[in-house]
């Protein structure tokens, strides 16, 4: 058995499950047993702060974070302060 913490951290809201899961699960497996509101609206996910695939398996010790929805594309958003700096 590992040990993995399942987490939300959005501004809105935050969740966190502590989970004792057998070895060779994955994050997927990981992220439905959590059961967290709102994890399904999540999409992307990583695993100490690197993106991680939801086939990938997690070792003892694990963070999953359930990543939120960009809310502005990271492009647009450089070009919108360009233009206003320059």
């Amino acid at each position: 058995m590992i040990t993995v913490e399942v987490v939300l951290a959005w501004p809105d809201r935050a969740a966190s499950r502590v989970l004792s899961l057998p070895e060779g699960t994955t994050i997927a497996q990981a992220i439905a047993l959590a059961a967290i509101d709102g994890s399904p609206q999540c999409p992307a996910v990583a695993v100490h702060g690197l993106l991680a695939k939801p086939d990938q398996v997690l070792r003892e010790g694990d963070r999953v974070e359930l990543l939120r929805p960009l809310l502005v594309d990271p492009k647009d958003n450089r070009r919108r302060r360009a233009r206003a700096g320059g």
